[in-house]
């Protein structure tokens, strides 16, 4: 297993829209409802070039997840401050049959290298469904800590649902064994 993260590109947007509908099914628990469009070709450029467009900005930096040179997931630095806060929220997801394997741990560490060392933030935040324990697990073992609980905190799968706060800081102690 040899996992990369590589900055997703308008040129991504055929290879994005196959990924997400052969995952349409599986991360339909755990994402917000889509509109159709999500899963074409043309729906996936209009995202990507908003993408571009938002880390122009420096707003975001949208990564495809690659395991052994195959893209199998997606990850996101959003919304990102700074100033005195200079955070950012992380989120992410891997295709089914790489689940279980590490490669969402190893995703999540690089995005975390990438945050801290090339992007020069002080923290990250993630959020999880309270029983996406698979999850949990990946965010610890990349030193998040718990942070609380967010009652409603967003509409997933088309119903306000709560979720398990997580944040790790460039000061907090590495990645667990």
């Amino acid at each position: 297993m040899t996992v990369e993260l590589r900055p997703a590109r308008v040129r991504d947007a055929r290879a994005l829209a196959a990924m997400y509908r052969a995952e349409r099914a599986f991360l339909a628990p755990f994402e917000p409802l889509r509109d159709p469009s999500f899963f074409t070709e043309d729906g996936q450029r209009r995202s990507l070039e908003r993408t571009s467009e938002l880390r122009a900005a420096g707003a975001l930096e949208r990564f495809l997840i690659l395991d052994g040179g195959t893209p199998v997931g997606v990850l996101a630095i959003s919304n990102i401050v700074r100033n005195a806060f200079q955070s950012a929220n992380v989120g992410y997801f891997v295709a089914k049959e790489h689940n279980g394997r590490g490669v969402a741990t190893r995703a999540v560490g690089l995005g975390v290298e990438w945050a801290f060392d090339s992007a020069g933030l002080h923290r990250l935040e993630a959020g999880t469904l309270v029983d996406n324990i698979g999850s949990q697990r990946v965010l610890e073992k990349n030193g998040f800590a718990r942070i609380g609980l967010a009652p409603r905190y967003l509409k997933i799968a088309g119903a306000w649902r709560d979720h398990i706060l997580f944040q790790v800081t460039v000061e907090d102690p590495g990645p667990s064994p």
